[in-house]
């Protein structure tokens, strides 16, 4: 489901080039279900390797992980560790999304409607054994880090803002700015030409940046109420979200009565869920402490190697895609040296 901010947060389009030098917390889960969801073939279904093994998370972070190198960006995974208890209502509604697509995608296919079969495939997507653990091995091929969080990735990536370490989150949710991102980049791993479903047309989708503290400012609100916000609108630890209120409705309230306790109108629904808890996961959430964020070079041959040998990538395809990082790398040396 995710937090509904877009109506309410200021949203300024960018560039990847735009954070070239930066190091950026990618909430890693966020990225891989957007690479399962997106690289798929014409009939909907993943790409897979020979063993019919799923490819479509490794093709998503080779390519794009290569363009964020490529830029000189740094950017760095956090993966998920357990999910709050809060979160198990959420976490049941997703399956059964992911169900219901299943039997609509089948229903599509059996009646040769190839645009809807690709749609519902898309809601079937789901992590399975394996590609975190395959994820973070071409990770470690290309030098990238990547973080292990005690829980929501997305809280310590956005401790990785709050302690300078990381210039910006990146995620497609909005949970981020709760948990008190200073930057929040959506679009970050999905940018570029898209289709857009039941229709031959396409859209350019680019990168936003969100400042947290603009957007606090043109709200007039403190970030602890900006939270009381999204426990109104609907969180992963309340998903329904109070009767009747939309976005514009929770600020109208939080402005007027400052605290989810002092708005008369709601006071029933509240006591149905544990808001104070919630306010702790975004205030105080469980985070991983990094001392340091070391990257390292990347290893052109066990890429290969492991792409190619292993999971059935096309050689040539890799050793042009590896030679253009190559490249830009070189490039990019060849321009620092020059200031020496």
């Amino acid at each position: 489901m995710g937090l509904n901010l877009k109506d309410l947060v200021i949203r300024e389009k960018t560039t990847l080039d735009a954070f070239s030098t930066r190091i950026i917390a990618i909430d890693a889960y966020n990225a891989i279900y957007q690479f399962l969801a997106s690289i798929r073939g014409p009939d909907g279904l993943q790409l897979s390797d020979s063993e019919g093994r799923i490819t479509s998370h490794l093709s998503g972070l080779l390519y794009r992980n290569v363009n964020f190198l490529s830029l000189g960006i740094k950017p760095v995974y956090v993966f998920d560790g357990n999910p709050p208890s809060l979160k198990t209502a959420e976490i049941e509604r997703r399956k059964q999304i992911k169900k219901d697509a299943t039997v609509k995608y089948e229903k599509a296919v059996a009646a040769g409607n190839i645009e809807d079969a690709r749609k519902y495939a898309q809601q079937t997507t789901s992590m399975k054994d394996g590609m975190v653990k395959e994820s973070k091995e071409l990770l470690t091929y290309f030098g990238i880090p990547y973080i292990e969080a005690p829980s929501e990735g997305e809280a310590t990536a956005a401790h990785l803002t709050q302690t300078g370490q990381a210039y910006a989150s990146a995620s497609q949710d909005f949970d981020s700015i709760l948990c008190g991102a200073k930057r929040l980049i959506r679009n970050f791993t999905n940018s570029g030409r898209r289709k857009i479903p039941n229709k031959n047309t396409y859209i350019d989708i680019v990168p936003e940046i969100i400042e947290t503290q603009k957007t606090l400012d043109a709200l007039g609100i403190t970030r602890e109420e900006l939270i009381d916000v999204g426990i109104l609108i609907g969180t992963d630890f309340n998903p329904n979200g109070f009767q009747r209120i939309g976005p514009k409705t929770a600020i109208k309230l939080i402005k007027q009565h400052s605290r989810l306790e002092c708005i008369p109108q709601i006071q029933e629904e509240l006591q149905e869920i544990d808001y104070e808890q919630i306010r702790q996961i975004f205030l105080n959430p469980k985070v991983a402490d990094v001392d340091e964020i070391i990257f390292n070079e990347v290893d052109y041959e066990k890429i290969t190697e492991y792409l190619v040998k292993e999971r059935s990538f096309s050689e040539d395809r890799i050793q042009s895609t590896l030679s253009r990082l190559k490249k830009a790398l070189e490039r990019k040396s060849q321009n620092l040296d020059q200031w020496f």
